[in-house]
């Protein structure tokens, strides 16, 4: 090869060289609501007032909880990413309006006690499962409803926009119960109906129950009973096909799984008293601890 031959071809393996260099370092354009964070600044996060203890209000009126910690973690990998700091917009949702408020762009991540499944999913996208529920029953001590046959011409409060709404009307339905039911706008006005003795029975996630219970005065003279009536894998929800976001959600709940805080949260919300006084002293369930242990396998 002739010298000007062998100086140009050198030349462009420099170029070359360089530009994949640049590509490398090049930072990620950002898109969704990772560009829409980095610009405002701010993110919104949707809580409940009284889904205890995943997401609730303290006596300060602030929301706290086994969900709003999680959260908390993803917020601060959503900084890294983005490579800003940013103020959290707490903003209130219920049964009935969160998923809405995810996809009109009101909420960035639902912080709450939402249950993750295939209707769901073809709306917005979840985070891995962080807890696993069902639906069953409250009622007063002394009630002869034990099981959900025993809802048959019962009134049965249950909350607007929650899948145990569905599971009573289902049940209903199959089993030709012709159950009355008393929809309420969140958990603590459905627990207000079986107190002031305008429902029979509340139905909703067990872990709501014992939740509520725990932190009634009168807690001695309320119960949970039943089997299980339904499956229910909670999870962050936040907008579909959001792929930059879904990799950081993914990632962040990769390495909270790993590096055991997940289990740490779970023992401090479930385990020891909560900031009221009180303790659910709920252990973590089988299906959950091999939910996590699975989680925190790195993907290849």
């Amino acid at each position: 090869m002739q010298r000007p031959a062998r100086l140009l071809a050198a030349w462009l393996l420099s170029l070359l060289a360089t530009a994949a260099l640049a590509q490398e370092q090049a930072p990620t354009v950002l898109s969704g609501t990772l560009a829409k964070v980095r610009t405002s600044g701010t993110i919104a996060i949707g809580h409940r007032e009284a889904s205890v203890p995943f997401s609730y209000l303290n006596a300060r009126k602030e929301p706290i909880g086994y969900s709003i910690e999680l959260c908390r973690a993803l917020v601060t990998a959503i900084e890294d990413t983005v490579n800003k700091s940013l103020t959290i917009q707490w903003v209130p949702v219920t049964s009935d309006s969160r998923i809405d408020a995810v996809v009109n762009g009101q909420v960035d991540l639902e912080c709450g006690s939402t249950t993750s499944n295939i209707e769901r999913q073809k709306r917005v996208a979840f985070s891995p499962t962080m807890f696993v529920s069902g639906t069953k029953v409250l009622v007063k001590k002394g009630s002869p409803i034990q099981s959900f046959r025993d809802l048959a011409g019962k009134k049965v409060a249950v909350t607007a926009g929650t899948t145990n709404e569905k599971t009573l009307r289902d049940l209903s339905q199959k089993f030709k119960l012709n159950i009355d039911l008393k929809v309420a706008r969140d958990h603590a006005e459905s627990f207000a109906l079986v107190k002031d003795g305008q429902a029979d029975a509340f139905a909703t996630d067990d872990v709501l129950l014992y939740g509520l219970i725990a932190r009634d005065a009168a807690k001695a003279q309320y119960e949970v009973v039943g089997d299980f009536l339904s499956y229910d894998p909670y999870a962050v929800m936040y907008r579909k096909d959001d792929a930059q976001l879904n990799k950081v959600v993914i990632d962040t709940f990769q390495v909270l799984a790993e590096d055991g805080e997940i289990h740490r949260q779970y023992k401090r919300w479930f385990m020891r008293k909560l900031p009221s006084g009180e303790s659910l002293n709920l252990p973590m369930s089988a299906q959950l601890e091999t939910i996590i242990q699975t989680m925190a396998v790195k993907a290849e």
